[in-house]
């Protein structure tokens, strides 16, 4: 998976972008730029942006990118992408106590950073080390690129795009969304639950320490490859398993003074409705849960 650099400069003298950092928002501070609704104050440690788009009229795309913290997205009946970015509370965190007769100060900025550009959205923070959490309300029709590292979960609720979701140390939920998908958790579980998929797009699903927990509309047709190296595969729907011999590789350097060697590919093949679009689900150590919507848990 193609792993989305948010840290790229712009070149401002080709592209009419602009960047507000929202360093003093939590202290009732609004910034004076032309796409950005005054909001009211948030809670202390939380800063707000509103950004307008563009081209409201056209679908938005959404990126957004954390070392440390959660991410949450959520369609909404609006044309502006919303931007909450909260600092974890000491409460929250694992904190060293305090030196004898000292008081810990209380770090409550984000240091979010937003740039709208051609409906293009790229969202960030300049805290690497404290857990920032975003919560994102973004219009229905917006492509998501999201990126996390550690301490916080990505949970993406009522959109309809194109979503590429990339967590490492946490999971990947996606709930009621529509679209194509790419999702990968490395260390957590997927979960994602469709309204309407894009038939026309290929798809893909994979964890190495958890669960894959896809439900499809019942409608679907679909082209299936499927590895789980440690777990087991579920599906309510009919799968027809192809018959065909399984991938031979075989690589002979014999002639070269080398070794011969022969490797059998372990993936699966398999046809939901007759075929359609191709959807790789891949796992190492977990189960993988094919569901029909509408069959129940």
């Amino acid at each position: 998976m193609e792993t989305f650099a948010f840290s790229k400069t712009m070149n401002n003298t080709t592209r009419s972008s602009f960047v507000l950092i929202a360093a003093v928002v939590a202290a009732g501070f609004a910034f004076a730029a032309p796409r950005v609704n005054a909001q009211s104050a948030p809670p202390a440690g939380t800063d707000r942006i509103a950004v307008k788009l563009d081209d409201p009229s056209r679908p938005a795309l959404v990126k957004a990118s954390l070392i440390n913290g959660g991410i949450t997205v959520k369609g909404y009946e609006g044309t502006e992408v919303i931007v909450e970015a909260r600092t974890r509370s000491q409460q929250e965190e694992e904190r060293s106590p305090a030196p004898g007769g000292m008081k810990r100060l209380s770090i409550l900025r984000t240091g979010l950073s937003v740039e709208e550009d051609n409906n293009e959205v790229r969202i960030g923070t300049d805290s690497h080390m404290r857990a920032i959490d975003l919560t994102i309300s973004v219009p229905l029709h917006t492509s998501l690129t999201l990126r996390a590292i550690n301490d916080g979960d990505i949970v993406v609720t009522d959109v309809d795009g194109e979503l590429d979701v990339n967590n490492t140390n946490g999971t990947v939920t996606l709930k009621n969304v529509s679209g194509g998908c790419v999702a990968h958790a490395l260390n957590g579980r997927v979960l994602v639950t469709f309204v309407k998929v894009n038939s026309q797009k290929p798809m893909a699903f994979s964890s190495l320490n958890g669960d894959i927990d896809v439900t499809f509309p019942a409608d679907l047709k679909a082209s299936l490859t499927i590895r789980s190296d440690r777990g087991d595969v579920f599906s309510d729907f009919d799968v027809q398993l192809q018959a065909a011999a399984p991938q031979q590789t075989v690589e002979d350097g014999k002639g070269k003074g080398g070794k011969y060697r022969v490797k059998i590919d372990k993936t699966v093949h398999g046809t939901i409705n007759g075929g359609g679009q191709e959807i790789q689900l891949t796992n190492f150590q977990g189960a993988i849960y094919i569901r029909k919507a509408g069959s129940g848990r």
